[in-house]
Formats: C-alpha cells, structure tokens, sequence
C-alpha cells in the first residue's frame, strides 16, 4: 500500500477551520438559545471531531476497513452516551430539605 501525501496547505485549513469552530462554540456559549446550547456545542464537537480523526489521523485515506474500526468507535461511543443519559433520567431528583439550604 503506497502512502497518501498530504500537502502541509490542507493541514493549515484543517486548523483554521477547528480554530474558527472554536471561536463558534464560544460565541455559541454567551448566547441564550435555551435548550438549544446543548445540541449546539455538542453538534460543533461531533464536527471538530469528525475533522481530526478524517485528516489528523488519516482515515479519509485508508482501507474501508479502516473506516469499519472507526465506525465502530464512534457507534461504541453512541451506546456508552445512551447508556448514561439512561442512568441520568432515571434519577429520582428531590430537593434537599429546607435545613440543608443556607
């Protein structure tokens, strides 16, 4: 198997663009948008993510197997998310009694 030359250009862009997604989450963070700032952070980090391991770790050039591996993480990581927002919402939250309060 021959190795891909990645020319030093494209790494350049790839960091510009996680510096400017960056840049996004924070401005993201002092805006207001209720509910949203969850989906919102968490969907410019699957983003940045996606970025570092296609040309950092140069599975956008690999054997389709390797693409099935990363798949698998990635769905491995899926289940482990499921699996805590499971125990989260299950919790019985209650307030503390008024004496606890200060």
């Amino acid at each position: 198997m021959a190795n891909h030359v990645v020319p030093v250009k494209m790494y350049v862009t790839i960091v510009g663009c996680l510096f400017c997604l960056t840049v996004i989450t924070v401005l993201a963070a002092f805006i207001e948008l209720g509910v949203l700032n969850t989906p919102l952070a968490l969907g410019i980090a699957l983003l940045k993510a996606t970025l570092v391991v296609l040309f950092f770790m140069h599975v956008r050039y690999n054997t389709p197997l390797m693409w099935v591996f990363a798949a698998a993480g990635f769905f491995t990581l899926i289940i482990f998310l499921a699996l805590l927002m499971q125990d989260y919402m299950s919790r019985d939250w209650q307030r503390p009694p008024a004496e606890f309060l200060l």
